[in-house]
């Protein structure tokens, strides 16, 4: 079974991700593996050249401040990159998932819904907090302005959608009540599996 795992920026998708890790449940984290794509694979890095022009990369390495720059401020541009990378990342996942023998698997994704990652999903969990709370953890985590935050927020499908289309929804606002959360939903994911 697959459960998609995701939240906006700042809920805590990666906190929750690591609680069903502890669990023994193999997590895919695609915003990792989708860097790890745009860095190494070689028909990626040309396509991502082509768009967002030679600055994309600095001495081989993907410029990571460069592409957020361009495409948080821009939603035409954020759109292209993601038709780019995330065919890429939606075939590694499978490559990733064949190899993989608990009875299900969590594949993590912030932008779940905007890529239809979610149709090959048997279960979908979304990670909320309140905007406060997430403006406050991604200034805290990343050292950007809160003005920044709140574009990438703004680009972002509201936690109001992913919910209307998520089978679970897990309210991140402190570690041990998130921790009770997620033990719960991982014993009924595998009952469901049972039946």
């Amino acid at each position: 079974m697959i459960v998609g795992l995701t939240g906006g920026i700042g809920s805590g998708k990666t906190t929750v991700a690591k609680l069903f890790y502890k669990l023994g449940v193999p997590i895919y984290v695609s915003d990792l593996e989708a860097k790890q794509l745009m860095a190494t694979n070689k028909k990626l890095i040309i396509a991502i050249q082509k768009l967002l022009g030679e600055d994309a990369y600095i001495d081989g390495a993907l410029n990571r401040s460069y592409i957020s720059s361009l495409v948080f401020q821009n939603k035409d541009l954020l759109s292209k990159l993601n038709a780019i990378v995330h065919p890429a990342v939606a075939k590694d996942f499978l490559r990733w998932y064949a190899n993989q023998k608990y009875p299900y698997v969590i594949k993590e994704s912030a932008i779940l819904f905007e890529t239809g990652g979610n149709k090959h999903c048997d279960l979908v969990i979304t990670v909320t907090a309140s905007l406060q709370e997430r403006v406050n953890r991604v200034v805290l985590r990343d050292g950007v302005a809160e003005k920044q935050v709140k574009n990438r927020i703004a680009n972002q499908l509201s936690d109001k959608e992913k919910i209307k289309q998520s089978d679970f929804v897990i309210h991140n606002i402190n570690l041990s009540t998130t921790s009770t959360e997620v033990s719960l939903l991982h014993h009924k994911i595998l009952k469901r599996i049972k039946k």
